[in-house]
């Protein structure tokens, strides 16, 4: 675990809503209206002003918005040979009842990383900016959940075991390469560990015949074996995060079944937790925080364009402090902007609103960033 380094108070998750030049540009790379150099200076364009407006709100820790990806983790299905895609089991939805399906990470054959994953978005980001670089991917449980035993034939594999010991390896190879061009600050994003806390999800992974308990261990060991051979150097970050795909959510429900095993197991240094509407629980379940391990406050919600007030997310960071020291919390908002292309449903200016408030809080509250 890294202590060493400036002090964060302030970040986001990681993806940013792309500007409709880009959103045009990979509808028109797909329908081969434009070439692999033609699409990559496009983004190339977008990210050096995406970088821009993360500077001009005053934030330290800058990414380039996964401007260069589809969805959150469909660059890994690309660069890993073995890797397909399916429908998965699960269904996103709203409170409203509607319901949207989603395809998964599909396994065909034995894995092996055929190309980079993320290490030419760290090397462009590094011509775009002095600032602290976060680079984002899937956690592990991402490319196996969604399908649970649909997503490998046993010709391939023999359990799943076998299968995530094998993307771990990926894992621990990509980590390294970025260690070596220098990346510092590595987010795992991980959904499956908290939807396994809940009931309602927990009786339909029973239905497809698998033990939630063992998918949790199984899971937590997966994220230590893929961050295991990670430098002294290299912050590694871990977000929880309840589904975000236009606007809607895979499952709804507080840390607490989960939390002991998870905050007291997985080896990350930071996570980076949402608590933005009562469907994320309370703070209770920080009490399984180990001392010293940093916490991220998601409070600002990226799914409605409505603006908190800035004196209820200072009184939240306050109650927070009940369970994790003031020193040890930041403040972000609760997930990504556009976990897909399609991105959540407000606006450039609503996002570029709830950054700043991210940024001004932190100031209010740390006198810092």
């Amino acid at each position: 675990m890294t202590t060493d380094g400036p002090q964060i108070r302030a970040e986001h998750i990681g993806s940013l809503l792309r500007p409709k030049e880009l959103t045009r540009a990979f509808r028109n790379y797909q329908a081969n209206e434009l070439n692999e150099s033609e699409f990559r200076d496009i983004q190339d364009h977008a990210i050096r002003e995406v970088v821009r407006l993360q500077q001009s709100v005053g934030l330290k820790v800058i990414g380039d918005g996964e401007f260069r990806r589809s969805s959150y983790w469909a660059h890994w299905v690309k660069a890993i040979n073995g890797l397909d895609v399916a429908p998965a089991l699960f269904k996103f939805h709203d409170d409203t009842g509607v319901e949207l399906e989603f395809i998964a990470a599909n396994c065909v054959a034995k894995l092996n990383k055929t190309a980079p994953i993320s290490t030419k978005e760290f090397e462009f980001l590094k011509t775009t900016t002095s600032g602290i670089i976060k680079i984002t991917m899937p956690s592990p449980s991402t490319l196996h959940f969604w399908r649970l035993d649909q997503t490998f034939e046993e010709s391939e594999y023999s359990s799943d075991e076998e299968y995530m010991a094998d993307l771990c390896t990926i894992y621990r190879q990509e980590i390294a390469d970025l260690a070596r061009l220098g990346c510092t600050y590595v987010q795992l994003d991980e959904v499956p560990l908290i939807m396994l806390a809940n009931a309602a999800i927990r009786e339909q992974v029973v239905e497809f015949g698998k033990n939630p308990d063992k998918l949790i261990d199984l899971y937590i060991w997966a994220l230590n074996e893929a961050i295991s051979a990670r430098p002294a150097n290299m912050t590694i970050g871990m977000h929880i995060c309840r589904g975000n795909f236009k606007g809607k959510w895979l499952t709804q429900g507080g840390y607490e079944t989960i939390a002991e095993r998870v905050f007291g197991q997985v080896g990350v240094d930071v996570f980076c937790l949402e608590f933005d509407t009562e469907r994320a629980g309370g703070f209770q379940a920080l009490r399984f925080v180990p001392r010293g391990k940093k916490v991220v406050l998601g409070l600002i919600s990226t799914k409605v364009p409505d603006l908190e007030d800035p004196a209820d997310l200072c009184a939240r960071i306050e109650e927070a402090t009940q369970y994790v020291p003031l020193a040890d919390l930041r403040i972000s908002p609760q997930c990504g902007f556009a976990s897909t292309v399609s991105g959540n449903p407000i606006t450039l200016n609503d996002e570029v609103n709830k950054l700043q408030l991210v940024v001004d809080t932190a100031k209010k509250v740390w006198g810092e960033l």
